[in-house]
């Protein structure tokens, strides 16, 4: 029985430590998914360890339990499995009386409780195990930023900041654009509703940025429908009239759009590498992507050659 405790005391501290690590990398789009995903296996860990103490000590079956019916692949009956419905309920209904029985015969244990009880210890020590292991992880928005500047100065990049917002990835396509003298005249026939002089005065470049992918995504559907979860024309609008982050299917979109390359600088110092596939030569732009490193979490600055 202690083997068994000990090994699902360290089942549950590597769950821990695995969602910790899950829930540090989710972004805004995928935070739901992640959570859901997080709660289902923290589910499935704690039926499981259920079903291997029960069958282990013996014990019937607890009064307060979910059912849960699991059809069998060549079986006529489907097979039901139970489990304590919540360790925190089973621990409510318990009492503990310090009164003597009254007809002078010890009271027989009760093994259910005393099992329950114990369970709730040991979630109890693996969780805060868990946080404090979480401490101790090292700081991964420093380690972001020594690896980056150590790719700028190997690469002969500088940094330049862009404003921290949804619009990020398009402003900062758009000042490499101009950097490397492209322009933000696209190689697409798009109806731009913007003068593009006045958008440069105003440094709002990103308005443009943002009209190209959407209106290129739109053109050439059949390159992108596979990777989106809505329908087309709302993915469109979420790009042109919203603040939403731009990622993967807009840089893809605008190195098409423009003729060009686009490196991406990853928070680990690698290089991810989206081409454009159109033209001979093309110019290349690179942009910082970061991780940790920014309050709102993920964002792209702009990457210059260095003076």
């Amino acid at each position: 029985m202690e083997d068994l405790q000990r090994k699902h005391r360290q089942e549950q501290k590597d769950l821990q430590s695995r969602i910790t690590q899950k829930k540090k990398s989710a972004t805004k789009k995928t935070r739901k998914g992640v959570n859901d995903e997080c709660a289902e296996l923290e589910r499935q860990l704690q039926e499981r360890q259920d079903t291997e103490i029960a069958e282990m000590t013996g014990d019937d079956k607890p009064k307060d339990v979910e059912k849960k019916v699991v059809p069998v692949p060549g079986d006529d009956e489907p097979v039901t499995l139970e489990r304590p419905r919540d360790i925190s309920e089973s621990m409510n209904a318990i009492s503990f009386s310090s009164t003597p029985p009254t007809n002078g015969h010890a009271k027989k244990p009760n093994r259910q409780k005393a099992r329950l009880a114990r369970r709730a210890a040991e979630h109890e020590a693996a969780a805060e195990e868990a946080q404090n292991e979480a401490a101790d992880l090292p700081d991964l928005r420093e380690k972001e930023r020594k690896a980056m500047q150590e790719a700028y100065t190997s690469r002969g990049l500088k940094e330049h900041e862009i404003r921290s917002d949804g619009h990020c990835l398009y402003a900062a396509v758009a000042d490499q654009l101009d950097a490397s003298e492209v322009g933000l005249k696209p190689k697409i026939q798009i109806n731009i509703t913007h003068d593009n002089a006045q958008l440069k005065l105003v440094n709002a470049g990103y308005k443009i940025t943002r009209q190209v992918a959407a209106a290129y995504i739109s053109q050439n559907p059949e390159d992108f429908l596979p990777f989106l979860e809505e329908p087309l024309d709302q993915y469109v609008t979420t790009i042109t009239d919203t603040g939403e982050w731009g990622g993967h299917l807009e840089i893809l979109a605008l190195a098409k759009a423009y003729g060009v390359d686009i490196n991406v600088l990853q928070g680990d110092g690698k290089v991810e590498r989206i081409e454009c596939g159109t033209v001979t030569e093309p110019k290349t732009l690179w942009l910082a992507y970061y991780h940790h490193s920014f309050g709102l979490g993920e964002h792209y600055n702009s990457l210059r050659k260095a003076t």
